[in-house]
């Protein structure tokens, strides 16, 4: 491998770029995500705004979604991408397909984390006189915090490799740069580099939020 044939510029960029559509992309997965998926549990069989309907039709949804292939779902979104912030290349134009590919998959996370609860909670927390949005606040979410760490660092380490298909579509970012130097003009020293650096952004991302846990469950 000759490290001289590799324009750091553009890798330094392209990373740049795939921090920044990955970080974006997280921040708005997590303001939909953890409220759709705390109302998939609420709403669900047993629970405190128990609504058989309600939770059919919202799981029914987060399943097509998450079932989509996130190359396919690129191409959909590609007129409504356009609609929302005005362009389908780059980094705003890779937000939204990421975003709509991950919120689904980090609710059912979300909602997985909270059946895991010993039940006793919200059985106490109504015993209390407590409103469901006094339960979720006080009780649940605190009590599951951990957990939603671990799923956040999930969603995160597959906002990564979701970025990296972005760049068949013109994306950018490191996926952008594999395909236009790695596969079309045959650079397989790009292709090396842009690989290695998303094995180590999806290791640091794991070391932070291990680190994370770890500190929450010692307190």
């Amino acid at each position: 491998m000759n490290w001289s044939n590799i324009n750091w510029s553009i890798v330094g960029e392209a990373t740049i770029d795939t921090l920044l559509m990955t970080g974006w992309s997280l921040l708005f997965t997590v303001i939909i995500g953890l409220p759709l998926g705390v109302y998939l549990f609420l709403t669900s069989e047993r629970q405190l705004l128990e609504n058989k309907p309600v939770y059919q039709t919202l799981s029914f949804i987060v399943n097509v979604l998450r079932s989509v292939p996130f190359l396919i779902l690129l191409i959909v979104l590609i007129p409504f991408t356009r609609w929302i912030m005005g362009s389908a290349l780059g980094v705003p134009g890779s937000i939204p397909p990421l975003v709509v590919g991950a919120a689904p998959f980090f609710a059912r996370l979300v909602e997985n984390v909270l059946r895991e609860l010993d039940p006793g909670i919200s059985e106490a927390s109504k015993a209390m006189g407590a409103t469901p949005r006094q339960t979720v606040l006080w009780a649940l979410l605190p009590e599951s915090l951990t957990g939603i760490i671990s799923a956040v660092v999930v969603t995160a380490i597959a906002l990564v490799s979701y970025s990296a298909m972005s760049g068949v579509i013109g994306g950018g970012g490191l996926g952008d740069i594999a395909i236009r130097f790695g596969y079309q003009r045959y650079q397989t020293d790009m292709m090396v580099v842009t690989v290695i650096i998303l094995i180590v952004l999806v290791q640091l991302i794991q070391m932070i939020g291990d680190f994370l846990v770890k500190k929450l469950m010692r307190k």
